[in-house]
């Protein structure tokens, strides 16, 4: 037989402390030291309810929700409540309220079932329980996709950058394709209200540059470009108090201005350009 015989540690072993506080090490635990009782209490399963765990256990078993085995079912859910019941008693009460229902169905599908007409099948107890499952199930794989969406501070984050203001204020360039959709669209509008009269009539550009003038003058040197054109002059009469525009534009005795890209186009007189008898000579 073999004896076994204690031997004091050696003089030279090394002292490990159970803990250290400050640097300082700890040889043993105070006595007067409390631990709570839930301090080192591991859950292994986290639900959400009730509903939950339920779900939990019929696909754990892989049974189909329609038909569900109530007595297996039954005692694992009963099982997991005291275990619940157990540790914490407050946690526990809603899960008691299902398992009250759960006891109450598989009671009633002992019972035989009365059929309320001839021919019509015996409701299923288990009906009311297997829809409320399935809509949690739905509900519970909305929130499970929607947290896979993308969420700001947790996939990705803002960016926040200075943009210094400018104070002076940029009007955009008239493109000569903003000025002949101006002119097509008055081009439609005296189509509109053309007469069929035939004559030889003459027109003076500089007369026209003139009648320009004249209206800037009148209206404080600042006009719409449609507002210029009526259309009672005609085709021809468009056509060349067009051209007068253009010639007062290109001896800079106007300018063609916009507010803002795309914004009505407008005619003002360029109060650094020469008068119409310079222009003449």
């Amino acid at each position: 037989m073999m004896e076994l015989v204690a031997v004091d540690p050696p003089e030279t072993a090394i002292f490990e402390p159970v803990a250290r506080i400050y640097g300082e090490p700890l040889e043993a635990l105070p006595q007067d030291l409390y631990i709570p009782p839930d301090a080192l209490e591991i859950m292994l399963d986290a639900f959400e309810g009730p509903l939950d765990l339920l779900l939990y256990l019929i696909r754990k078993a892989n049974v189909d929700i329609l038909d569900i085995p109530m007595a297996p079912l039954t005692r694992q859910y009963l099982d997991y409540v005291e275990s619940m019941r157990a540790s914490n008693l407050e946690l526990a009460a809603e899960y008691l309220v299902m398992a009250a229902m759960l006891i109450e169905i598989k009671s009633r599908m002992l019972l035989p079932r009365p059929k309320h007409g001839e021919g019509d099948e015996a409701a299923d107890p288990r009906a009311e329980l297997v829809r409320r499952l399935m809509e949690y199930e739905q509900m519970k794989l909305a929130g499970q996709r929607l947290n896979e969406l993308p969420q700001a501070e947790r996939e990705f984050f803002w960016v926040e950058t200075l943009v210094e203001k400018s104070l002076l204020v940029r009007l955009p360039e008239v493109s000569i394709d903003e000025i002949k959709e101006a002119w097509m669209a008055v081009v439609r509008q005296a189509a509109l209200k053309r007469h069929h009269k035939i004559g030889r009539e003459e027109l003076s550009v500089r007369e026209h540059m003139g009648i320009i003038l004249r209206e800037l003058q009148a209206r404080g040197g600042f006009i719409r470009l449609e507002s210029l054109f009526d259309a009672a002059m005609g085709v021809p009469g468009l056509v060349v108090h067009f051209l007068a525009m253009l010639e007062l534009a290109r001896e800079k005795l106007v300018e063609i201005t916009q507010t803002e890209a795309f914004a009505p186009i407008y005619l003002r007189v360029n109060q650094g350009g020469t008068e119409p008898g310079q222009a003449d000579a």
